[in-house]
C-alpha cells in the first residue's frame, strides 16, 4: 500500500527541484547554445569559410534578394523561433523583469530543441508598452519562422497576440494562452472518458480568467461544452467572485467580456466554495499554493471529481490532499507529480508541424488537433487515474501532434508547403531525433558534463 506523505514531506518534495535547479543553472551557465549544422572542413578543395562566408555567401544573398521566399531554403529561418518576453508575468512569480525571466525562456528553448527539433532562442526585452512591444517583434521577424510570446501580463497579452496574428504571416503563438489551453483540453477529454462522463452534461468550475483560464474556456466551448455549464471565478474588487451576466464583464475583463457573458447559466453567486459545489471539473490558474483551494471545497464536488490545480510553481492544493478529499483524478503543471498537465507537451510539436508546412499562422483548429492527438495517443497506451496524459518521455507523441497540426494547416489553406502524411511523419521524426541524438553524443563523450551536486559539508567537528 502506498504510503501517504505528510504535509512536511510534500513541501520538501516540492522544494527539491528548486534547490537543485539553482546549483545546476550555475554549473552550466545556462542551458542552451548555438552549434554548427554544416560541414566545417574542406569542401571541394575550398576553405569552408569561403563557401559559408565571404566570398561564396554573396550568391545565396543575391538569390534571396531576387526571391525573398528563398530565405527559407538557404537559411535556418524555417526552423528558427524567437521566444520573446518582457518578463511581466513569469510563472507564478509576477512582474520580475526580463533578466529574471531569462532562465524560463532558456528552459523553453531547450524544450523546443529536444522535443521539437527546433532552434529556438530567447529574446527578453525591456519594453512594457504593448504597441512598442508589437513593433519590436515585427522588426525581428526576418530571422525567424515563428514567434513564441511568453510570460506577458494580461490584458496586454490578448491585444499583442491578436494584433501580431493579424499583421504577420508567420506563426505567432502565446504559449500561456494557446499551449496551456491545448494540454488542459487533452487532459479533460481523457479524464472525462476515464470516469465515464460526457462533456455536454458536466459542470466546469474555472478559477482564474487570465491568459490561461480565458483560453481554456474558449477551447472548451469550441469543443462543445455549453458555455452555461462553465462557472468562472476571478477577482472582483479584490475578492474571488463568481461571474454573472449582470456584471460589467468587458470593463472588468477586457477582450473576454462577450464570452464570459454566456457562462454560469444558473447564476450561481458567491466565490470559490460556491463555484465548486456540485461541479464535476475544477480547472485553476490562480496563485501558487498550497491552501488556495481547500480540501473541504473539493468534498462538495460530485462523485469522481476531476481537479486540475495548475498554478506554478506550487499547485493551489497538493494532489494527495485533493485525492483524500474525494477527487478521482488530479493533474498539475509539475513534472514531479502524476498527470503532468503542462504546455511543454504541446508547443514543440505545434511549431514543428507548422514550420514543416511553412504555415502562415497557427489557427485554433490546428491547436485543437494537437489536443486530440495527445488524447488519442494516451488512449492507445491506456488510461488510469494517474495516466490521463503522456509524459515528456513519450517522445512519439510529439511526432503524432506535428503530423496532425501540419495536415490541418494544409486542409485550412494556411500551408505554403504541401506534404503527405507520410512525408510529415518522416520529417518530424527525423528532425526531432537528430537533436536528441546530438545531445546524447555530447553527454556520452563528456563534452556536456554530468551535473553532480557537491555534498553538503557537515557543521559538526570530528
Amino acid at each position: 500500500m502506498k504510503k501517504e506523505l505528510t504535509r512536511e514531506e510534500l513541501k520538501a518534495k516540492a522544494e527539491k527541484p528548486g534547490k537543485i535547479s539553482l546549483l545546476a543553472h550555475a554549473f552550466y551557465g545556462g542551458k542552451i547554445g548555438v552549434a554548427p549544422k554544416c560541414w566545417t572542413r574542406e569542401i571541394e578543395e575550398l576553405h569552408p569559410l569561403s563557401v559559408w562566408y565571404t566570398p561564396g555567401v554573396a550568391k545565396p544573398c543575391l538569390a534571396i534578394k531576387e526571391d525573398p521566399m528563398r530565405v527559407f531554403e538557404f537559411t535556418n529561418k524555417a526552423n528558427r523561433v524567437w521566444i520573446i518576453s518582457n518578463g511581466t508575468r513569469v510563472l507564478g512569480l509576477g512582474d520580475i523583469g526580463p533578466e529574471a525571466g531569462e532562465p524560463v525562456m532558456e528552459g523553453k528553448a531547450l524544450i523546443f530543441n529536444l522535443f521539437g527539433g527546433i532552434d529556438a532562442m530567447s529574446l527578453s526585452v525591456k519594453e512594457k508598452n504593448p504597441d512598442k512591444f508589437i513593433e519590436l517583434v515585427k522588426n525581428v521577424t526576418p530571422s525567424v519562422g515563428g514567434i513564441n510570446l511568453e510570460d506577458i501580463r494580461q490584458p496586454d497579452c490578448f491585444y499583442i497576440l491578436q494584433k501580431l496574428q493579424n499583421e504577420l504571416e508567420i506563426p505567432i503563438w502565446h504559449d500561456d494562452q494557446q499551449g496551456t489551453a491545448a494540454i488542459v483540453l487533452a487532459g479533460v477529454i481523457n479524464a472525462l472518458k476515464f470516469v465515464g462522463k460526457k462533456k455536454e452534461g458536466v459542470i466546469f468550475s474555472q478559477l482564474g480568467i487570465g491568459a490561461a483560464g480565458y483560453s481554456v474556456v474558449r477551447v472548451l466551448i469550441k469543443m462543445g461544452v455549453p458555455p452555461g455549464n462553465i462557472r468562472v471565478v476571478d477577482l472582483v474588487n479584490g475578492e474571488p467572485t463568481l461571474l454573472t451576466k449582470e456584471m460589467d464583464l468587458e470593463k472588468l475583463f477586457p477582450y473576454r467580456g462577450e464570452m464570459l457573458s454566456g457562462t454560469n447559466a444558473d447564476r450561481v453567486k458567491g466565490g470559490v466554495p460556491e463555484a465548486l459545489k456540485g461541479a464535476d471539473v475544477m480547472i485553476s490558474f490562480t496563485k501558487p499554493g498550497p491552501g488556495v483551494v481547500k480540501p473541504e471545497w473539493i468534498k462538495q464536488m460530485t462523485k469522481d471529481a476531476i481537479v486540475f490545480p495548475c498554478a506554478n510553481p506550487i499547485p493551489e492544493i497538493w494532489p494527495e490532499e485533493a485525492k483524500q478529499a474525494g477527487a478521482k483524478i488530479v493533474a498539475t503543471g509539475r513534472t514531479d507529480f502524476p498527470n503532468m498537465c503542462n504546455n511543454s507537451l504541446i508547443f514543440p510539436a505545434v511549431f514543428r508541424g507548422a514550420l514543416d508546412v511553412m504555415a502562415s499562422k497557427i489557427t485554433t483548429e490546428m491547436t485543437v488537433e494537437a489536443s486530440m492527438a495527445v488524447a488519442k495517443y494516451q488512449q492507445r497506451k491506456g488510461l488510469d487515474e494517474f495516466h490521463i496524459l503522456p509524459t515528456m518521455d513519450d517522445t512519439d507523441v510529439f511526432v503524432e501532434e506535428a503530423v496532425a497540426v501540419g495536415l490541418k494547416a494544409i486542409e485550412q489553406g494556411v500551408a505554403r508547403k504541401i506534404l503527405t502524411e507520410d512525408e510529415l511523419r518522416t520529417k518530424a521524426k527525423n528532425t526531432i531525433s537528430r537533436t536528441q541524438k546530438i545531445a546524447e553524443i555530447l553527454m556520452k563523450k563528456g563534452i556536456i558534463k554530468k551535473f553532480r551536486p557537491a555534498p553538503e559539508r557537515s557543521t559538526v567537528r570530528d
